[in-house]
């Protein structure tokens, strides 16, 4: 069974599976269609994602794809721990702007919705992290955008110093959010 808890902005949910536990260990089920189905959230998803990251501090994006390869995402964490953030760009929402900061863990065993519309990125926040996330649409290249992580604009709190973030060379080279077109109305 899964729990659904509400964000700051509703269209972002924090959901829980129930992890059954002995001393052989657990099991899960980390991801259940008539669950969510129940909970008014009507998705497919058509790819999992896997990203493992070395150092503390690795900060991944923040990215999102333009139509028709929006994507919304459902984020986990197996090994580690993230900080996972998701900023609205719907140019017509009342929350444009602002964005939902998570912390996800291997321990906590939550997970993230990021729904179409949103810019993602996370940043490790212990060593050897693993994430893997479902996404309802496929990668589209040209449809690959990002957002700058450090756009004062954000107030984004990491929680690492810049000078200890290890970023891709695109990451560090997407646009302000005043500065990006807008793709999601």
């Amino acid at each position: 069974m899964l729990s659904f808890e509400p964000t700051a902005i509703a269209a972002v949910k924090i959901i829980t599976p129930k992890k059954h536990g002995d001393h052989r260990g657990f099991f899960s089920e980390v991801y259940k269609q008539s669950d969510m189905a129940q909970a008014g959230i009507d998705l497919i998803f058509v790819q999992d994602n896997h990203s493992r990251s070395g150092p503390v501090g690795t900060l991944r994006g923040l990215h999102f794809q333009s139509a028709p390869f929006a994507q919304d995402k459902l984020v986990r964490v197996t090994k580690g721990r993230i900080l996972d953030v998701a900023v609205d760009i719907r140019a017509s929402s009342p929350t444009f702007g602002q964005h939902v900061a998570v912390e996800l863990s291997a321990e906590n065993w939550s997970q993230l919705l990021v729904p179409v519309g949103f810019a993602h990125g996370f940043v490790t926040l212990e060593p050897d992290t693993e994430v893997l996330y479902k996404v309802s649409a496929p990668y589209g290249p040209a449809n690959d955008h990002g957002l700058a992580f450090d756009d004062p604009a954000l107030g984004i709190d990491w929680r690492v110093p810049h000078a200890d973030l290890v970023l891709s060379d695109k990451d560090r080279k997407h646009p302000r959010l005043s500065d990006l077109p807008r793709y999601f109305d």
